[in-house]
């Protein structure tokens, strides 16, 4: 087989076209080989794999002025409108008022920065020295069209400043060229010839015999062929919904609740007293709202709060404030979800879990974010032990894929006993992954609920985390859709 029988029509086509052009835009090669233009780079590509064409590309970047940039060409610049009429010192407050508070924002700044004025006792200072800055010359020099470095006579951290500004927009524009190799030369030169060549076969060639005595175009074994990508469900919400599953196949009922919540049943119904930590700013995302409490618990929760109600506890002492847990948060966890359905259903049995997203101020990092999901649950009949609610974790985690898994002695607010579920992993140890427990008797007894009550919040993020094999929550929440097409569904 020669060397040409290896090309396609197409290819033929351009190499001929490149033997009596050289070198050639895309466009040229459009016109001059009669295919179109996508047709033609794609087999000028195709010849650049063989090393019969070279295709080379540069990228032009040209300027233009934003809006806001042709304002500033008939205004001056901010710091230039203001340094102008700025003869003595003069107050902030009263450059606001000539001038717009956005104006003198931007302006402050830059007077500062180019050493024009500065800024002493709420005071505008101008220094008497002005000069037009390399920046004023590159906006002058603007006109209708878009202009590069060069035409502009600009530098780059000039052109960079007005970018970051916004008063400058770039544009870049790409130029291909495609040219012929020594290799591509000395192939034209041999003669090429130019014939149908059938791509794919049909059903109705093979019945009338039209396919006899034709070229069939060559199939190259070596190439990797383009990866496709199936549709799938994103990881995460693959696993939220195995979770889910997996409590519904255990006998339980999915809940859901608002994410504004109110302190009441946020906090104060889990027995979390007012100055509780975690009812500061650093962990709270306080709304500026209030809402009606339900008139049935308030009084009891109170008495809780600040006796002990009427069972052996002394509560927090001090003054329950009924103000102050009317006040409107987005919710820190779902318990708030799961305490509303028990004071709504307090009689046995109630199994019940929630699987939805909790707010808290994190700062954002690797292990942290402000939003999050979490997997609470709670049992209630009689009988109910602190062995049951291990078992029912242990089985949970278990069917989760972790073989190990061990429990902790933990402390939270609102249950005694608690514990803190571990699983290991191989590689990180023992990991733990939320807290469980029976809620206390402060917490179940303004609500009229008699049995104990076994709960458990569960982080899903991190579960996630472990089960996809990340080491940062971000791409959990991130649109990165290398990742999601190549994320394994499954390991058999």
């Amino acid at each position: 087989m020669s060397a040409q029988d290896n090309l396609t029509i197409n290819e033929k086509k351009v190499l001929l076209a490149l033997e009596e052009l050289g070198s050639a835009a895309p466009e040229k090669l459009e016109e001059k080989s009669g295919l179109q233009v996508d047709a033609a780079m794609q087999a000028a590509f195709m010849l650049q794999e063989k090393e019969l064409a070279s295709v080379s590309e540069k990228v032009l970047e040209r300027y233009s002025l934003t809006k806001e940039g042709e304002k500033y060409t008939k205004t001056g610049l901010p710091e230039r409108q203001i340094i102008d009429a700025l003869k003595a010192p003069t107050s902030l407050e009263e450059l606001r008022s000539l001038y717009s508070p956005q104006t003198v924002g931007i302006a402050t700044g830059w007077l500062v920065k180019k050493g024009w004025a500065k800024v002493e006792n709420g005071m505008m200072v101008p220094s008497g020295k002005a000069p037009a800055g390399k920046d004023e010359e590159t906006l002058a020099a603007f006109s209708g069209k878009a202009k590069t470095l060069e035409e502009l006579s600009a530098d780059e951290g000039t052109v960079k400043d007005l970018l970051k500004r916004k008063i400058v927009i770039k544009h870049e524009d790409k130029f291909r060229t495609v040219s012929i190799t020594g290799a591509g030369s000395a192939l034209a030169a041999q003669g090429i010839v130019l014939e149908e060549e059938i791509a794919q076969i049909t059903s109705e060639m093979l019945k009338s015999g039209a396919w006899k005595g034709k070229k069939f175009r060559p199939y190259r074994l070596d190439m990797t062929p383009k990866p496709l990508y199936g549709a799938k469900i994103h990881p995460y919400r693959r696993l939220i919904e195995q979770m889910r599953q997996i409590f519904l196949e255990m006998g339980f009922t999915e809940i859901k609740g608002g994410i504004i919540q109110s302190s009441f049943w946020n906090f104060d119904a889990l027995f979390q007293p007012q100055d509780h930590p975690a009812r500061d700013m650093q962990d709270t995302f306080h709304l500026g709202s209030t809402c009606q409490l339900p008139a049935e618990y308030p009084e009891k929760v109170a008495a809780m709060h600040e006796h002990g109600g009427d069972i052996d506890s002394c509560g927090w002492g001090g003054i329950w404030d009924r103000e102050l847990a009317g006040r409107n948060v987005l919710r820190t966890h779902t318990t708030s979800v799961t305490i509303k359905h028990l004071a709504d259903h307090p009689e046995p049995p109630v199994k019940a879990f929630c699987i939805d997203r909790a707010y808290r101020r994190e700062t954002i990092d690797p292990t942290h974010t402000p939003e999050f999901e979490q997997l609470e649950g709670v049992v209630m009949d009689k009988d109910m032990s602190f062995a049951d609610l291990l078992g029912l974790l242990a089985e949970f985690y278990h069917r989760m894929g972790f073989e190990e898994i061990r429990f902790r002695p933990g402390y939270f607010p609102y249950t005694e006993p608690s514990v803190e579920p571990e699983v290991y992993v191989e590689g990180l140890g023992w990991v733990e992954l939320g807290g469980a427990g029976v809620f206390r008797k402060e917490v179940t007894e303004p609500f009229g609920i008699k049995e104990p009550v076994l709960a458990w919040g569960l982080g899903v993020s991190r579960l996630a985390m472990l089960k996809l094999g990340l080491k940062d929550l971000r791409l959990l929440y991130q649109s990165d859709i290398d990742w999601l097409r190549k994320g394994e569904v499954c390991r058999i």
